[in-house]
């Protein structure tokens, strides 16, 4: 008699155990980036979306939200549902740089979004036109100290990345170069190839496809280890030149009070997602260094990288445009 009351209890509970993980996996993922259709960053999230899909099981479609550098795309993920709906693919200068970089920010990085994992470094790399006279960044270096002035070094802009570096490298070899600031890599680019700048600091990624084509020379990489697809340019530390470690990396975030439970199912599947041999040669030939690891590795990284580039921004007296 108990058998026959509890044959269709234990059929309803299935069923509903059933249409729940269908719910759960139903939502679309909506992967937010803060820059354009067609750079780096838009790249990247489509290189690893395809197998975020399978690993999650969910679609996931790329929203993007440029502007403002990155408070647009963070002010909107940090206002978002917390299932796991909405996530983040942001670079560092949006979560590290730019609460020191200006007065006031509409969105607050370490109390507004959640860290999920980090995934991708992309180290500076210092690059000069073909037919520089130099091989390496420690001659470059020695030509600057002997110059009558200092030579120009371009960035993407003031606040960025390539910024943060020229300032690290400044201080480290003692010269006061020229700090050209552009707006964007394209521009910096151009006028470096044309000699109007000396050389630049760039992310590995924007780079790849003009040194692999030979059309600007890397000198040095600002990382603690040579790259894999750059394996026979030196570090700027095996060159003697100290201190100066930088990468623009990109990071999965969520908002604040994202579910532990979601952020551990995400970052596993996006460490199995970075763990593909296919996607990692693939961001590889990129310039990106698959980098996932633990919510609480990545949440270090940022308070650390939070207070490194704002002692830079403090010490050179950086204000935001």
């Amino acid at each position: 008699m108990l058998n026959r009351w509890r044959t269709p209890f234990l059929a309803a509970a299935l069923m509903s155990l059933a249409f729940t993980s269908l719910a759960h996996a139903a939502p679309v993922i909506r992967l937010v980036v803060a820059f354009p259709a067609g750079g780096p960053a838009d790249t990247l999230a489509r290189a690893i979306s395809r197998q975020l899909e399978q690993e999650l099981q969910q679609t996931v479609v790329i929203d993007n939200r440029p502007g403002a550098n990155g408070a647009i795309a963070a002010s909107f993920v940090a206002k978002s549902p917390t299932d796991g709906s909405v996530l983040f693919l942001t670079s560092a200068g949006a979560i590290v740089i730019n609460p020191s970089l200006y007065a006031s920010l509409p969105y607050n990085p370490q109390k507004d979004l959640t860290p999920i994992s980090m995934v991708v470094n992309t180290p500076e790399v210092l690059v000069v036109k073909p037919d520089a006279p130099v091989a390496t960044a420690a001659a470059f270096v020695k030509q600057a100290q002997q110059a009558a002035k200092p030579p120009s070094l371009a960035s993407t802009g003031v606040g960025s990345m390539p910024h943060m570096t020229i300032e690290l490298f400044k201080v480290a070899t003692r010269v006061n170069f020229l700090h050209v600031a552009y707006k964007g890599a394209a521009p910096a680019i151009t006028d470096t190839l044309g000699g109007q700048v000396d050389a630049f600091f760039g992310d590995a990624s924007g780079l790849m496809p003009f040194i692999t084509s030979k059309r600007l020379k890397p000198i040095g990489v600002a990382a603690p280890k040579r790259l894999s697809f750059l394996p026979d340019v030196p570090t700027l530390g095996e060159l003697g030149i100290a201190n100066v470690e930088a990468s623009n990396w990109y990071g999965m975030m969520g908002p604040a009070g994202t579910p532990p439970d979601v952020v551990k199912r995400v970052n596993e599947a996006l460490r199995r997602t970075l763990g593909t041999p296919e996607v990692r040669k693939n961001l590889e030939q990129l310039g990106l260094v698959p980098a996932p690891g633990s919510a609480a590795e990545f949440a270090s990284l940022i308070r650390a990288d939070a207070a490194k580039w704002g002692r830079v921004v403090k010490d050179h007296n950086i204000h935001g445009e």
